[in-house]
């Protein structure tokens, strides 16, 4: 009876149009914001008869929490901001750490401080990353060992991959982004592209080699013959990225991309022909395989 007084009740529906809007039936203002009024409000028995609301209810007015928010179903109160356009939550947590420490210091046990949003969204995911990185490492070295066969040779490949964190570096400090969650996903995945970058221009050179040409000749040749295809490929990849590049939450991704593979690329033409000599240059070469005769 009082919510039908206060909040009101729907007694039918009116067509507009294709659609059908509630009716809704209630008291008055002067009478729901009377307190004698929601007093003498009538109010059916069990035996049919009606009886006011003041004979077996006392209304009294009081304050008290509408709503209790919780977090761990423990009350919560929660103060919420947001960051100025081209900053990351990250970055504005880190600076106001300090100050947030020294004022959590200061609270009387149980309360305490914590940071919640994208920061802490942010926190799980880069845990539950983390926490796969042992596996994918044990996997990619697994799988270069099926496809090089030869220790020597994953290790060379594995030698190359840091040589793209000198083009992220470089390419965050240049375009002045932060070194996230989201960067660090970039660097996983070109860890990937320098790997394969690497295993095919040491698949090459194993198959120079394999059709006689001497250690030096064969690395000559393959990195001559690769700079064109990996740098083409290299720059389909930044061609692609830019799109999501100016944007906040990608784009540190996308420059450590960019930047790794770049320099990554250019790097490995160099870098690993140079070290493959001198690890493999005393080898013998391989006798090429013989012709099959024809009749």
């Amino acid at each position: 009876m009082l919510n039908a007084a206060i909040s009101g009740t729907v007694v039918t529906q009116v067509r507009d149009d294709i659609y059908l809007v509630n009716a809704v039936v209630r008291a008055t203002d002067g009478e729901r914001a009377s307190f004698e009024s929601l007093a003498s409000l009538q109010v059916p028995t069990p035996s049919g008869r009606m009886v006011p609301l003041k004979q077996f209810a006392t209304i009294a007015e009081e304050q008290e929490f509408p709503l209790v928010w919780r977090r761990d179903r423990v009350p919560t109160l929660t103060v919420r901001a947001d960051v100025n356009r081209g900053v990351l939550p990250d970055i504005v947590v880190q600076a106001l750490a300090p100050k947030v420490a020294e004022f959590s210091a200061k609270l009387p046990s149980p309360y305490k401080l914590e940071t919640g949003g994208l920061f802490e969204e942010s926190q799980i995911s880069q845990g539950s990353v983390f926490a796969v990185i042992p596996l994918m490492i044990v996997l990619m070295l697994l799988a270069m060992m099926v496809m090089l066969v030869s220790f020597r040779r994953m290790v060379m490949v594995v030698t190359i991959l840091p040589l793209g964190l000198i083009g992220v570096v470089m390419s965050l400090l240049a375009f002045n982004r932060p070194l996230g969650f989201v960067a660090i996903l970039g660097i996983l995945a070109l860890i990937g592209m320098i790997a394969k970058n690497a295993l095919i221009l040491i698949v090459s050179i194993e198959e120079e080699r394999a059709s006689g040409l001497a250690v030096r000749d064969a690395v000559v040749t393959c990195a001559t013959n690769r700079f064109r295809p990996m740098m083409l490929a290299a720059m389909s990849t930044v061609l692609g990225l830019l799109p999501i590049a100016p944007t906040v939450f990608w784009g540190p991704m996308a420059f450590a991309i960019m930047g790794g593979l770049l320099v990554a690329t250019l790097l490995t033409l160099v870098f690993l022909p140079t070290l493959y000599m001198a690890v493999l240059g005393n080898e013998k070469t391989p006798l090429p395989a013989a012709a099959t005769p024809t009749a």
